[in-house]
């Protein structure tokens, strides 16, 4: 059956839907802290390998996390493991929300991180149990469609708030956000344990090992690796180089984030959809190269138009959704039914460690000149477009690994 005729039911579009409300308020919280940066700088008195420090604690934990709950992964039904942590993701991010120093700030991004890191495993397992390889590309492209979304609304209303109150006000407005979600999903989403009857006796330590040691998940955790590195490195430093480098006043900001956004959240679906129509392999090979180019230019920029920086803003995030979808699609596919949980778990946690390692590396090596002038950008940019480099290779073996096995 050709992949254009598979039909999402009532019930799937309900659980798209509600997984990318979800991805949503879990980015948002990750990626308001990018354009806060520049006001947390100044407000809480630290450097950039401090405020690295914040992004990275959050990878760790989430990472450290991640790793302990994937021998668990598969021995519970996916929505007891989904409230369970969307809890204590809520709880940290209000806890972030009330912080008044840096170092409760510190200590309430890893209390954030040790559930939330979790969360995005359990969303991609409960995507690879209901939906077949053939739709998974339009489902990650609505689910990944939080990216955009969150720049669309979530980041220019949380800017808005940071403006009007202070950079607390993002979280508590997350919190807010999180809680009716919670609800709908204890209500509403059905039980996914179908997993549970595949369970060998053994204990979740023997059942983590034997996930960790299998061959060929090991070449998807190193795919993943690579693709944490390159977002983690420039995330964090984005909303500084922008105003400090390429001349964007505050109040612009959110422009360039709200413009960015609706492009990837028109572009989201149709890279799903031409994911699954031409295959992931290809669509990620071009997003890669496409964004290779733009990140090159781009860390090299000084002060530049506005427009320029949109456009190429716009260019870039489009490369980054299509290798968003298209990896997680063909990673998805990787692990046998009974191992998803456990796979994707410590692939998450693989790609928060890494990406914690990376946003580390970037802090080292870009420095604040006194003028507020970011210095090495553009090492930054050749690092990163690097390790896209690498992981078009790694990619392409993984594709070849499970169209093998697929026959």
């Amino acid at each position: 059956m050709s992949s254009a005729l598979l039909k999402f039911d009532r019930y799937q579009w309900f659980v798209v839907a509600i997984l990318a409300i979800l991805q949503f308020t879990l980015i948002l919280d990750f990626m308001v802290l990018s354009p806060l940066g520049a006001q947390l700088l100044e407000e809480l008195d630290i450097t950039t390998a401090q405020f690295g420090l914040v992004v990275s604690a959050y990878a760790f934990s989430a990472g450290a996390s991640g790793i302990l709950a994937a021998g668990f992964a598969d021995r519970f039904d996916r929505k007891t493991m989904l409230l369970f942590f969307y809890a204590g993701f809520i709880l940290g991010t209000f806890l972030c929300g009330i912080a008044p120093t840096y170092f409760l700030l510190l200590m309430a991004r890893i209390v954030t991180g040790i559930f939330g890191g979790v969360i995005g495993s359990i969303v991609f397992a409960i995507i690879t149990d209901l939906f077949p390889l053939e739709m998974r590309g339009r489902v990650m492209g609505f689910v990944q469609m939080a990216f955009a979304v969150s720049q669309v609304l979530g980041l220019p209303v949380g800017l808005y708030f940071a403006n009007l109150f202070d950079w607390h006000a993002p979280f508590l407005l997350i919190v807010v956000l999180s809680i009716p979600i919670y609800i709908l999903i204890l209500l509403r989403l059905k039980p996914i344990n179908a997993h549970l009857a595949l369970q060998k006796d053994n204990s979740a330590f023997r059942h983590l090992w034997e996930t960790i040691s299998k061959p060929r998940y090991l070449q998807g955790f190193a795919g993943t690796i690579l693709l944490a590195t390159g977002g983690f490195m420039l995330m964090p430093f984005g909303s500084t180089f922008s105003i400090n480098n390429l001349g964007v006043t505050f109040d612009q900001l959110p422009i360039i984030y709200l413009v960015t956004g609706i492009c990837s959240m028109i572009a989201g679906p149709l890279i799903g959809r031409l994911s699954d129509s031409i295959g992931s392999m290809k669509v990620f090979t071009a997003g890669s190269i496409l964004t290779i180019i733009i990140v090159v230019i781009y860390c090299n920029f000084g002060v530049t138009p506005l427009w320029i920086i949109i456009l190429m803003s716009v260019i870039m995030f489009i490369g980054i959704t299509s290798r968003m979808i298209s990896s997680t699609a063909l990673v998805s596919a990787v692990p046998a039914p009974a191992d998803r949980g456990a796979f994707m778990g410590i692939n998450a946690s693989v790609s928060q460690i890494s990406g914690g390692i990376a946003s580390g590396i970037a802090g080292m090596i870009v420095h604040q000149a006194a003028d507020g002038h970011l210095e090495n950008y553009p090492e930054l940019g050749y690092v990163v477009a690097g390790t896209m480099v690498v992981a078009i290779g790694l990619m392409y073996n993984i594709h070849r690994m499970v169209k093998k096995r697929a026959h």
